[in-house]
């Protein structure tokens, strides 16, 4: 079962594209070939039904003039609440790395491999 939002949201959707498809006088028929759906699935779409393909929904807005509008839906700019927590994890302060601190003051290179043999002895 869809959370109460969720089904009226799609439901406004279908009824938006209903109406949109009805202000730019065209025919069932006609956009079904534009979307490249069934007759029912078109209908079904109309609707809101939520087991309609996301696909269908984004083709039938491009089709309808609406571009692609799915792409900026979950984008940052449009998400407060993942911006502010992306700035409360920012660190107060950013530091220089320390540098190493073995004997003798030297680089640790314990991760660098030895020199390899030519297999000649001087």
């Amino acid at each position: 079962m869809l959370p109460m939002p969720v089904t009226k949201a799609l439901t406004k959707l279908g009824q938006d594209l209903a109406d949109a498809r009805r202000r730019r006088s065209l025919t069932v028929d006609m956009l079904i070939q534009r979307v490249q759906v069934s007759r029912p699935t078109w209908y079904r779409m109309e609707k809101g039904d939520p087991t309609v393909s996301l696909a269908a929904y984004a083709m039938a807005m491009f089709t309808l003039g609406y571009g692609a509008p799915l792409g900026d839906i979950c984008d940052v700019s449009h998400d407060p609440s993942g911006q502010r927590m992306d700035r409360d994890r920012l660190p107060k302060r950013v530091t220089r790395p320390r540098p190493s601190r073995l004997p003798g003051g030297g680089e640790d290179l314990s991760d660098v491999p030895p020199p390899a043999q030519s297999g000649m002895e001087p």
